[in-house]
């Protein structure tokens, strides 16, 4: 969380020099302004869900491989085909290509094509160990997926939980139909349940605490905290807890409230329960 107070800076910074957002103050647009920076949250809610997927992806793809490797199981008929390099069990760096083909309909229901590509330095749960993500024609669903992902394992925190490290760098999110959003973290993400069951990430839970930035479609800058840390579900796949605070430009208080299931624009609060 180093780069906090410098990221701050910059971004207020940025932020001062547009002049184009709506002008919330003014009865007459305050409905154009929300429905401005309600597009602004979509995009981010759109973007962190899919680089927080890639995460999963490449955890089950690890945890696998070793598996694999281990002669615990083979790989599935209907899941990507996964290709390890060096194919033993103690060499290391190692790089893993998880090859999605032309489409592979997943079982949390998104059809991923492409490739992710993995180099680790030791097995997931190696305390210590980093795996460093990258993607060639990839796809989530109709959205092309880039940039450069490291997970760290930090090993267990006090309950016993083990914690990964998360960053993200020079992320980007696009489509065909005008999509063109970056993302930046650098995040932690606590394992809490699951864990006893490695080779099923379905019933895995996790919280994400850290800060996220980037730039929406237009060119609007946003930068986010979370305030209590998400608690990620993924099967059914659901956010069931958590507070995300944003920063969009200039202007500040805008919260997406997975705990009582409540969005905040411009000081009015809605429920879509």
């Amino acid at each position: 969380m180093r780069k906090i107070s410098a990221l701050i800076f910059i971004f207020l910074i940025t932020s001062c020099q547009r002049n184009d957002l709506p002008d919330e103050n003014s009865d007459s647009s305050k409905d154009r302004a929300i429905l401005f920076y309600t597009e602004k949250l979509n995009e981010y809610v759109l973007v962190n869900g899919i680089f927080q997927d890639v995460v999963n992806n490449v955890g089950d793809a690890i945890l696998k491989a070793e598996s694999e490797l281990k002669g615990e199981q083979i790989g599935s008929e209907n899941g990507p085909e996964l290709i390890i390099e060096p194919f033993d069990l103690e060499t290391f760096p190692k790089t893993i290509t998880v090859d999605f083909g032309r489409g592979t309909l997943c079982e949390d229901g998104i059809v991923r094509r492409g490739i992710i590509t993995i180099i680790s330095s030791g097995w997931f749960g190696q305390l210590g160990s980093f795996h460093t993500t990258t993607f060639n024609n990839f796809y989530h669903d109709i959205f092309k997926v880039q940039g450069t992902q490291v997970v760290e394992n930090w090993g267990e925190n006090e309950d016993g939980d083990v914690v990964f490290g998360v960053t993200v760098e020079n992320g980007n999110v696009t489509s065909n139909n005008g999509i063109n959003i970056t993302f930046d973290e650098e995040s932690n993400r606590t394992w809490i349940a699951g864990s006893e069951t490695a080779s099923n990430i379905w019933d895995d839970e996790y919280l994400l605490e850290g800060i996220q930035w980037g730039i929406t479609s237009d060119g609007t800058r946003y930068l986010v905290a979370f305030e209590p840390p998400l608690h990620y579900v993924l099967k059914p796949r659901t956010t069931k807890s958590g507070v995300v605070d944003l920063a969009i430009d200039e202007i500040t208080g805008f919260k997406i409230n997975y705990t009582n299931q409540t969005i905040t624009v411009l000081g009015e609060t809605t429920s879509w329960n």
